[in-house]
């Protein structure tokens, strides 16, 4: 099933999102510790691209192909983001991804610490990128996709996107500045996810016309 997914998603499903108005780049990692974890990233041009119609559109008139992969999206788990904090490349070989969500009246504080953390990261030896996110559903209702996926997507409230050429130095700054008691001291509640993963494809709406 993993053969046919990137298939699909590669040939169908990324050409069908970046040919919608609105979407700039889209980004697939997967596992790189060996689990069937896939990270994908869209990057559009404002945070209503996902409430417009064109993109309804195709959420509510999936393609056969679409229908037959849509149940088989396990444990997903969505962030329909505005970027807090930006700093350096958005793709790269390597990506380590940090679910979390600040501790109650700490946002700012969160916000603020990872913010001057970043110009500094993405200098070090093997990163080349961080990228904070923040999770807000837009205002639509439940989709045909959705509904053909069986089950609702888990959300992530924060995503921190940290990328580089070097695995070892993602996962050094995984078990360093980024573990969760480090976390914790910048304004995170416990309870973070991160996970490794490598670059398997990326695309424009000019790749794929």
């Amino acid at each position: 099933m993993k053969v046919e997914f990137e298939d699909w998603h590669s040939h169908e499903h990324f050409p069908e999102r970046l040919g919608i108005p609105g979407f700039r780049r889209g980004t697939r990692w997967t596992s790189a510790t060996g689990g069937e974890g896939i990270f994908v990233m869209y990057e559009l041009e404002a945070h209503a691209t996902l409430s417009s119609p064109a993109y309804l559109e195709r959420l509510n008139a999936p393609s056969p192909w679409s229908t037959k992969m849509m149940p088989h999206h396990r444990n997903m788990v969505r962030c329909q983001s505005h970027v807090l904090e930006s700093r350096g490349s958005g793709v790269a070989r390597q990506a380590l991804t940090v679910r979390l969500s600040p501790a109650a009246g700490r946002d700012d504080a969160l916000r603020s610490s990872l913010a001057s953390l970043f110009p500094t990261l993405v200098t070090r030896p093997g990163l080349t990128g961080a990228h904070l996110l923040r999770h807000e559903t837009p205002a639509i209702a439940q989709t045909t996709e959705q509904k053909i996926r069986g089950s609702s997507d888990q959300v992530a409230d924060w995503v921190l996107v940290v990328l580089g050429y070097d695995p070892a130095a993602l996962e050094a700054l995984a078990r360093s500045d980024l573990d969760e008691r480090s976390l914790v001291q910048l304004g995170a509640s416990s309870g973070q996810t991160s996970d490794l993963f490598s670059l398997s494809y990326s695309a424009t709406p000019a790749d794929v016309a």
